[in-house]
């Protein structure tokens, strides 16, 4: 059994815990709000997802699921903390990795060498390597001797518990084995295809998914417009 230590339970941090836990792992979801730790260690939820409240009751019921304030030692560390914008008044508002540096120093203590590090958070080319920067600087482990990768999630709420399971999966590794070893572990709970390849490509990989989507929609909302003015329902 695998156990797995995810840092955020928020809106793809709880619902990956509960897919883990029900896959058979052992995990231990890490989350800063004292609020959000009580309610999982109750079994309750404080997020809106279908079926997600009976996932993580059942897996918290079985000993599978448990929260806590701080990292503990595992085989898995999966970051998958907010990544907002800095507050600027500037046109051009650059994105804000604190909490994935910090989520990574927190973790620097129970690393032990041949763990898995996977950051799943939405992230500017190169966090990845940062992250594995303030890893070493914090306790010593480098790409060499952990496994670092990013994969990023790929789901709509909505739909989160299946998309988890059945959407494909892009894994950036630091170094080579780190994408394999990243990919064997998702292959515990993942139908969808495993693509490797390295961190900057699937960090980019991401940011263009993102990008499509967000043009789409407000090409949808401009024609919306043009439809109204139209007359046209």
């Amino acid at each position: 059994m695998t156990v797995c230590c995810i840092l955020g339970l928020g809106y793809i941090g709880l619902p990956t815990a509960a897919v883990l836990a029900r896959a058979g792992h052992r995990v231990i979801g890490v989350d800063v709000n004292p609020h959000v730790v009580s309610t999982v260690n109750d079994g309750r939820i404080h997020i809106v997802e279908p079926d997600l409240d009976q996932a993580v009751s059942v897996a918290v019921e079985s000993g599978a699921l448990s929260a806590d304030h701080t990292p503990a030692p595992a085989d898995v560390f999966l970051i998958a903390v907010p990544t907002p914008f800095h507050s600027s008044s500037d046109s051009n508002p650059q994105p804000n990795i604190d909490y994935v540096l910090s989520a990574a120093r927190s973790i620097a203590p129970v690393l032990r060498p041949g763990n898995l590090v996977l950051l799943e958070s939405t992230s500017p080319v190169g966090t990845t390597e940062q992250m594995a920067q303030v890893i070493e600087e914090t306790c010593g482990l480098n790409s060499e001797q952990l496994h670092i990768a990013y994969c990023p999630e790929r789901v709509l709420p909505g739909r989160i518990l299946q998309e988890l399971i059945s959407n494909d999966r892009v894994i950036g590794g630091l170094t080579p084995p780190a994408a394999e070893a990243c990919k064997s572990f998702y292959a515990t709970f993942c139908r969808g295809s495993l693509l490797t390849t390295n961190a900057r490509t699937a960090e980019l990989v991401k940011l263009t998914e993102n990008s499509f989507r967000d043009v789409n929609i407000a090409f949808a909302n401009e024609l919306s417009l043009v439809c109204d003015h139209l007359g046209i329902k």
